[in-house]
């Protein structure tokens, strides 16, 4: 919920990011469009757009497009194949945070519309991504590309849009990969397209994370827990109820209990002065079946996280917790 208002409120208002943030987003985020790409009466027709595969496809002309990301970039393009041979290729480079989703969708685009600039005859395009073709079949899709495309095939019946198996050795589509791997690890000028959501995303979360990191580090307050798990992440931390009252020390410890006024004193009833989760995980009388080996003073952080990332040692903690809520009544006053 942290991340989802500010994008909602950007993405449909159009508001200004905040100062913090200007700097590390490009100037022009993908909007979500709404409402129908066309009229429903004004639609491609049925056989325009198929995701049955086209390998059986030989003659006419055929267009194949893709996409690629690579460390070095990302990249789209097309080629135009007559009979056996390329006639026309096309090969652009995005930028570092386009996703290959707009990689092939703005393949497709200037596929088709290379395809209303050739003589007028059938014209295939042909998709190795089943998601591009169901974004451009949908009449309702939220993917500005994807509404033009469809606004096109609408204007012009002789194109068709069709998927194709990836990588299993057809010439068009091992050609289109080829092309696009090419663009994208070479160093030509960039195309403008706009950053899609899912980077904004990233960009909210690594700031929050950053900003939550800083705030857990200047903390004074849980620095027992700060000891054991000093990074903050979005990952849940399985860790169950006895394990995480023991390594806080919020547990039925008298060291704890009586800062609450819920124990008469903070001593253990074995004599020792201080009641704490240490103590009872290694000298204890009561708990002496589950001790551990007591680390030196200088050493106890050090033990308290080898503890924390051992199987073994953390369900012993879970057995010595059970031990001790059985003589809870011992720790609690006596109305």
């Amino acid at each position: 919920m942290v991340v989802r208002g500010p994008l909602i409120r950007i993405r449909y208002t159009s508001i200004s990011l905040p100062d913090t943030l200007t700097t590390l987003v490009p100037g022009k985020v993908e909007k979500g469009e709404t409402g129908w790409s066309a009229l429903p009466a004004e639609c491609p027709s049925e056989e325009q757009i198929s995701l049955v595969d086209g390998a059986g496809i030989t003659s006419g002309t055929r267009i194949y497009t893709d996409g690629s990301k690579t460390e070095k970039g990302v990249g789209a393009a097309f080629c135009v194949w007559s009979g056996q041979n390329i006639v026309y290729r096309w090969l652009a480079k995005l930028k570092d945070y386009n996703t290959v989703f707009q990689a092939e969708l703005l393949a497709l685009k200037h596929a088709a519309d290379h395809a209303t600039s050739l003589p007028h005859q059938p014209i295939t395009i042909l998709v190795d991504i089943q998601a591009s073709v169901q974004a451009v079949a949908n009449p309702k899709s939220i993917n500005t590309t994807a509404r033009e495309i469809y606004k096109s095939l609408i204007t012009n019946k002789h194109i068709h849009i069709s998927w194709i198996k990836a990588h299993v050795g057809y010439d068009g589509n091992e050609e289109a990969y080829r092309l696009a791997k090419e663009a994208a690890e070479s160093d030509r000028n960039l195309l403008s397209v706009k950053a899609p959501i899912s980077f904004l995303k990233s960009i909210f979360k690594k700031k929050m994370t950053e900003d939550w990191q800083s705030d857990w580090e200047d903390e004074d307050t849980g620095r027992s827990t700060f000891n054991l798990l000093s990074r903050v992440s979005t990952q849940l931390c399985y860790w169950k109820r006895e394990k995480i009252l023991f390594f806080t020390g919020h547990g039925p410890f008298p060291s704890y209990l009586k800062r609450f006024n819920l124990a008469t004193t903070e001593n253990c009833l074995c004599g020792n002065t201080n009641g704490t989760p240490l103590h009872y995980a290694t000298e204890c009388i009561l708990t002496a079946s589950l001790h551990m080996t007591k680390p030196a003073q200088q050493h106890e952080l050090i033990w308290f996280r080898n503890v924390a990332s051992n199987k073994g040692s953390r369900l012993k903690i879970q057995r010595l917790l059970h031990r001790l809520n059985d003589f809870q009544q011992r720790f609690r006053i006596i109305p």
